[in-house]
């Protein structure tokens, strides 16, 4: 029974292992002379991770009473959370070297920070969910500032942490209040306990729930972290901040709001459909007066879960199908971004400011073709795969009786593409002057190229995608 049970966890337990393993390898050899062959073996261990879980089989499978649950919607979440973590550890491999950045600690807490995304993924019962979250957060903290003679760095890692602190309470609280009113931890339980209608006791703990997790998710009006930790983290940092960890949120969030609540979908469903709409307007409004590319690729994160909420709030397994359709479409579009914003240089030195992508293209027209792409794809416009993932949440509020959410959502899109548009004015109609001089890495270019290549090729049949979310979502919604 045991034995079964642990190879439910084979997975974590073997990223968990040679986390501790680096560590100690680290301690008894030459650090600087190790740091690139770990970071090789990281990325390695990691996509052989993923490739393992997602051809590991069909159905669910329970450890520890329920705490842990391994079905296909955590599965589906888990290779999208450890593919991405994989090629962000690839494509900032070079600039963190370059910039004196690259740590043995640096692949270890990326590997922690994924395990506890993979047990939040997978989380059956209050108390798992709050390991896997704190792990997650306890690693992001540190790489946050991980700059450590950087001033803005250091803010962001601060800022990080004590807001994080705030929202880990929220969710904690909620938590209890959950405990206290339903008699058990654990979510089969808590949804039965609800069956009847929640008592105004697991409305407040599902209150307070939805606001520690809005924070993760960086949803308005929970989202004030955001654009000066992705400033002022490392770019491969914040790469990865815009990546995995938006995926393992919005699949907890999911998780808790079906697995836990899922019979009171009237009660959150207000919620979740009002977090969607804030976050998508404020997200494209806000965006339009940034001249930092790295801001902007925030505020463009916001408006982007407010999307991905908008399934959610359809409260049915086609708007969960629909939030994994665009999750995984959304991290593979951030992926090819961030591997063109490591590269931006100048004199050496790194810049994001967006008005040095004047005239870009007609220095380097197959950069900017790319990026050009990437941006139409992220502005949603068809016949790119951006625009897929945008229709299937839009849909799935329709078809849920949300009308009103889609017509918001579709005059946010709009909004939002001005500032996708103005980078790829700047790269092909702006004033030629002093711009980039930065040679692209070997990776950061095929992380650019192949993203945008998915996105072009994808218009076929989104690699397939569409259907392992659907029957990933029918696992969570019975």
């Amino acid at each position: 029974m045991f034995g079964s049970e642990i190879a439910i966890l084979l997975p974590e337990i073997v990223l968990a292992v040679f986390a501790m393993v680096g560590l100690l390898a680290a301690v008894y050899t030459s650090k600087d002379g190790m740091t690139a062959l770990l970071t090789w073996l990281t990325a390695g261990l990691l996509a052989l991770v993923g490739l393992y879980i997602g051809f590991s089989g069909a159905g669910t499978h329970e450890a520890f009473g329920g705490m842990f649950i391994d079905d296909g919607f955590a599965r589906f979440a888990k290779v999208v959370i450890l593919l991405s973590a994989a090629a962000i550890l690839l494509v900032g491999k070079e600039v963190m070297q370059r910039d004196d950045l690259m740590r043995f600690e640096y692949p270890v807490l990326i590997v922690l920070a994924t395990v506890g995304m993979m047990v939040m993924v997978s989380a059956g019962d209050l108390m798992t969910l709050y390991m896997g979250l704190e792990l997650q957060s306890l690693s992001l903290y540190v790489v946050a500032a991980l700059r450590r003679d950087s001033v803005r760095s250091t803010e962001a890692g601060l800022k990080y942490f004590m807001l994080g602190a705030l929202s880990s309470g929220l969710l904690l609280y909620g938590a209890s209040l959950t405990y206290g009113f339903a008699g058990t931890t654990q979510f089969s339980g808590i949804v039965e306990a609800a069956s009847g209608g929640a008592s105004i006791g697991l409305i407040f703990g599902l209150v307070f729930m939805l606001a520690g997790l809005a924070f993760k998710v960086s949803a308005v009006p929970f989202h004030m972290w955001t654009p000066d930790v992705y400033e002022g983290s490392p770019t491969p940092v914040t790469a990865f901040f815009a990546t995995a960890p938006k995926m393992a949120a919005m699949a907890l969030f999911a998780r808790v709001v079906h697995d836990a609540f899922g019979g009171v979908v009237g009660d959150w469903q207000q919620i979740v459909a009002l977090l969607a709409v804030l976050s998508m307007f404020l997200g494209a409004i806000a965006a339009i007066g940034q001249t930092d590319i790295k801001r902007l690729m925030a505020y463009s994160s916001i408006t982007h879960m407010g999307f991905a909420l908008m399934g959610l709030a359809a409260g049915t397994e086609q708007g969960v199908s629909a939030m994994l359709i665009y999750m995984a479409i959304y991290v593979t579009m951030n992926i090819g971004t961030f591997a063109f914003i490591l590269s931006m240089e100048r004199d050496g030195r790194h810049i994001t400011d967006i008005s040095s992508l004047n005239g870009f293209a007609s220095k380097e027209p197959t950069k900017a073709l790319a990026i050009l792409v990437l941006m139409f794809s992220l502005a949603g416009v068809p016949p790119l795969v951006g625009f897929f993932g945008k229709y299937a949440v839009l849909l799935a509020a329709v078809d849920a009786g949300l009308s009103w959410l889609a017509i918001l959502g579709v005059i946010a899109s709009v909004i939002g593409a001005f500032y996708y548009l103005r980078i790829v004015y700047y790269m092909y109609f702006g004033e030629a002057r002093e711009g980039l001089d930065g040679k692209m890495g070997a990776l950061s270019y095929v992380g650019l190229v192949a993203g945008a290549a998915i996105m072009l090729l994808g218009v076929f049949n989104l690699f397939g995608v569409d259907s392992l979310a659907e029957a990933a979502a029918a696992t969570l919604v019975r």
